[in-house]
């Protein structure tokens, strides 16, 4: 399916809002080209609410189509396991929810604000709802990959509407894009971590040889929480191939 197909099929879904209440038109008519998912710009006047909707549920109204739009995290597989060949591939959803789990459940670090980390691991990958999981194998330079993330995130706060909540999200994101913060730096190493310990689960499950991400990673690690676990993760596979 097509990058237009499936959000023309998310739409078609959708009993209470037209196509035009999530997306641009110039999305929807867009090609599967990933250049092209996203157009040069998107603005916030193109999200307009069914009229029949009075103003007073106007928030719920558009709480709902964020969280609609969001849906596609959940049905959305992660590129590089499908190339593999990988069966039954985990989404975008599961991929942030288990670093959500990771900022959680890793040891307090003086000065880390672990709450802010469980959030932008939550975000982090959200505008991919709209342009897909590119990956390298894409051949979208990265500037252009973070224009069209940029615009769809920009797009999905201006649906949210809630000023407070979507400034929120959209600093998350941009502070783990730009890598600004120790939370964003303990966040990308998280990344990082989800991505090699599925890789592992996938070659024990399925008997992939899937070294290739665990060399994308190496060296790469900026925390001491990011080495510990990446470290105890190779340490497993090591034993795993004797």
């Amino acid at each position: 399916m097509s990058g237009s197909q499936a959000l023309t099929s998310l739409c078609s879904k959708s009993h209470r809002y037209s196509c035009s209440s999530l997306f641009p038109p110039s999305i929807l008519s867009s090609s599967s080209n990933p250049r092209r998912r996203i157009p040069r710009q998107i603005r916030p006047s193109t999200v307009r609410m069914s009229s029949s909707h009075p103003a007073s549920s106007s928030a719920a109204s558009s709480a709902i189509d964020f969280l609609t739009l969001c849906h596609r995290l959940k049905t959305t597989k992660r590129a590089g396991w499908i190339r593999r060949g990988v069966k039954g591939p985990e989404s975008i959803a599961d991929h942030m929810y288990r670093m959500g789990i990771m900022a959680l459940v890793a040891s307090d670090i003086p000065g880390i604000d672990r709450d802010r980390c469980i959030k932008m691991a939550l975000v982090h990958d959200i505008a991919e709802a709209i342009v897909g999981d590119i990956t390298p194998s894409d051949g979208v330079p990265k500037s252009e990959k973070s224009r069209m993330e940029r615009e769809a995130l920009d797009h999905m706060c201006a649906l949210l509407g809630e000023p407070s909540r979507a400034k929120e999200i959209h600093e998350l994101w941009m502070e783990y894009e730009e890598n600004s913060s120790p939370e964003a730096n303990i966040v990308k190493d998280f990344d990082k971590v989800e991505m090699i310990l599925q890789a592992l689960e996938y070659e024990n499950e399925q008997g992939h040889d899937l070294e290739e991400f665990f060399q994308s990673t190496a060296g790469k690690f900026q925390t001491e929480v990011g080495k510990a676990w990446a470290a105890e993760i190779a340490s497993r596979r090591k034993k795993n191939k004797h």
